[in-house]
């Protein structure tokens, strides 16, 4: 049955349509596509607007990277057109210290000169690209700031604030030092070398700025929240500040320590202590700030802690505990284990041999020496090689079959040399056991990256090879220098050279030119750079072993390029880590220099360590501290090495 026509049915003829001519109106188009979008499917239209949804997200995740690329064009071509060299970032978190006429630096490498920058090109490229939009963007709130007449700091990440004055005269003086290529090859001058001691004297004042306004007699700084933190409510950061004040000279900052020590710090606290951390940083601060000094005061107080520690070593092997309470005179492993590590065990020799050596109780070294007896004789080894754990119960190693030079295992290495050094070169069992493991570490752990052949020490876990490299490693560089130094094998020091590059590379690769904890290195033919750092691996605790390094082989090769690596590592902290209102703080991402995720803590190693070795990098004393005079324990103290008649 036909339905019954539409009496409502109106025929239109438009104009011209019958004679062929295009009608491109608006409204038939509308009409046209609807009827065509009516005539699909349910399915159909679904599947188109899906489509469309899709490519609408795709859009907005790649607008930033878009815009960042077109930036960083418009920049380069603003660069070519001005025939000027590419200029350093200006420090957009926190301010370096402002010299006056600081000369230049040689070889501005870390992020800043990329054609001499080391590295795969594809991350100079993408180092390049983002320092100029960096620069465009930072540059222009600068601009910004001045015209509306501001004073005051930026505030910026989590309340640290940019001395937007102190910025601006840092960035004149960049520019002043980049104007000719030639003088940044040139080494550094006489005048260049004291501006960079007085950087790191005046980076000390800003941390001790810090230390002494929120956190004064506390153990660390809480830069950013203005407080502090208590680990055993010892001063650690005052004490481990004490030596590397008197080195730089600043009698004032000594003297009102020195005072504290004197009159508010005490042991008899019903606290628990780590054996190694205390030992190291408080034992060692003091007897080395006695030895510099010849204040008595020190020695007391270093008699009184190291008594104080004993109580560790009363255990059925004689494996100290790791755990002590100064004041009730017992002590503990940790609650969830009874194995201490091995580098805590055997990296409190130095200081403990040296208290004996001073009060004439031999005691203390007893105690020590029998942990170094039990470890060279112990089944587990390989080529020379430890694992991390030991049993306080039965002297045994534990969870064997982990080989590292990293954290739980690393100083025992460094004081198997420097034991053998501070007792005159004379026990030479310390120095057959370093001698072994060195041979170790190349047989088993040195392998090289790609592609471009960094040599790395990895790790060993029951048979497998792990390209993992913890920073603290970057000790290893400069007491294989050390060794070479005393007489040990020329190749030492060839490959303390190979391994100090690598772990400058582990700063320059990084887009804040601060080295992560830990970095994997790539070992597969045809990959594209050499390093890679984990999410949970990016942070920066202001570690000190690198300059650390960086002091040795400065100190025995007089390459000037160990320096111009270490003021690099210097501007960086300046630029990521410094508080304006005081002290530095440790980072979470070496990745973001824009928001670099920093953590409020400052390490008292970053005082007692890493500002030191940057000092003494600086100097071209070399009897400052005169390596054949003395031996840094594994927290920058500086002990005397024994006379040959003791």
């Amino acid at each position: 049955m036909n339905p019954p026509s539409r009496q409502d049915y109106v025929s239109i003829s438009f104009a011209g349509q019958g004679s062929g001519v295009y009608n491109n109106s608006k409204q038939w188009r509308r009409q046209s596509c609807w009827r065509k979008w009516k005539q699909l499917s349910r399915l159909q239209r679904s599947l188109i607007l899906f489509i469309l949804v899709l490519l609408f997200i795709c859009g907005i995740a790649s607008y930033p990277s878009i815009t960042e690329h077109l930036s960083g064009l418009t920049e380069e071509e603003q660069n070519t057109e001005s025939n000027s060299d590419l200029r350093p970032i200006i420090p957009h978190v926190l301010p370096e210290p402002v010299n006056q006429a600081r000369p230049p630096l040689p070889e501005q490498t870390s992020q800043r000169k990329l054609p001499n920058k080391r590295g795969p090109p594809f991350l100079q490229n993408r180092l390049q690209k983002k320092e100029n939009v960096s620069n465009t963007v930072v540059e222009d709130k600068a601009a910004d700031k001045k015209k509306e007449g501001e004073e005051e700091g930026v505030i910026n990440w989590r309340g640290a604030v940019i001395d937007t004055d102190q910025a601006t005269e840092g960035v004149k003086d960049e520019e002043n030092n980049e104007d000719s290529l030639p003088n940044q090859k040139a080494k550094p001058s006489k005048e260049s070398a004291i501006n960079w001691l007085e950087a790191v004297r005046e980076a000390f004042r800003h941390a001790w700025k810090g230390y002494k306004d929120f956190a004064w007699g506390h153990d660390e700084l809480r830069p950013l929240s203005k407080s502090y933190s208590e680990w055993f409510g010892l001063g650690l950061t005052l004490i481990d500040a004490l030596d590397t004040m008197w080195i730089m000279g600043l009698k004032e900052e000594f003297e009102e320590a020195k005072a504290w020590v004197a009159t508010e710090l005490t042991f008899n606290k019903n606290v628990d202590v780590n054996l190694f951390e205390s030992t190291i940083r408080i034992l060692g601060g003091l007897l080395s700030t006695y030895h510099l000094t010849g204040d008595t005061l020190f020695l007391d107080k270093a008699k009184d802690i190291g008594s104080r520690l004993m109580p560790a070593f009363n255990t059925p092997s004689k494996i100290p505990y790791s755990d002590v309470n100064i004041g009730k005179g017992t002590a503990h492993p940790p609650r969830w284990t009874s194995d201490s590590t091995v580098a805590e065990v055997t990296s409190i020799q130095l200081e403990f041999r040296e208290l004996a050596r001073l009060t004439q109780e031999p005691q203390y070294q007893v105690a020590v020496a029998e942990v170094m007896k039990q470890v060279h004789k112990l089944d587990g080894k390989l080529d020379g090689l430890v694992p991390m754990f030991i049993n306080t119960n039965n002297g045994q190693f534990t969870h064997q079959g982990i080989y590292t030079l990293g954290a739980r295992a690393d100083s025992y290495y460094e004081y198997l040399l420097k034991q053998w050094i501070q007792g005159g070169k004379k026990e030479n069992q310390l120095l057959e056991d370093y001698l072994q493991a060195i041979e170790g570490v190349k047989k088993n752990l040195l392998q090289k990256s790609s592609p471009n052949g960094l040599t790395f020490v990895g790790e060993l876990s029951h048979g497998q090879f792990s390209p993992k490299m913890d920073h603290l490693v970057c000790f290893l560089p400069g007491t294989l220098a050390l060794g070479a130094h005393n007489g040990l094998p020329a190749d030492h020091m060839d490959l303390a050279k190979q391994l100090m590059e690598t772990c400058y590379q582990m700063y320059v690769q990084m887009e804040t030119g601060l080295s992560p904890e830990i970095v994997h290195f790539n070992m597969h033919q045809g990959s594209t750079r050499d390093i890679d750092v984990k999410l949970a691996d990016r942070h920066n605790l202001l570690r000190p072993e690198t300059v650390e390094s960086l002091f040795y082989l400065y100190r025995f090769t007089k390459e000037h390029k160990y320096q111009e690596w270490g003021y690099e590592i210097l501007q960086n902290f300046n630029k990521y880590t410094k508080v304006s209102s005081g002290g530095y703080t440790s980072i979470n991402n070496v990745r973001d220099p824009d928001y670099p995720s920093p953590r409020d803590k400052m390490e008292s190693f970053f005082l007692g360590e890493t500002l030191k070795y940057l000092y003494l990098l600086f100097s071209d004393d070399s009897n400052l501290i005169s390596l054949d005079q003395y031996v840094f324990n594994t927290e920058a103290h500086p002990l005397p090495i024994w006379p040959s008649t003791a």
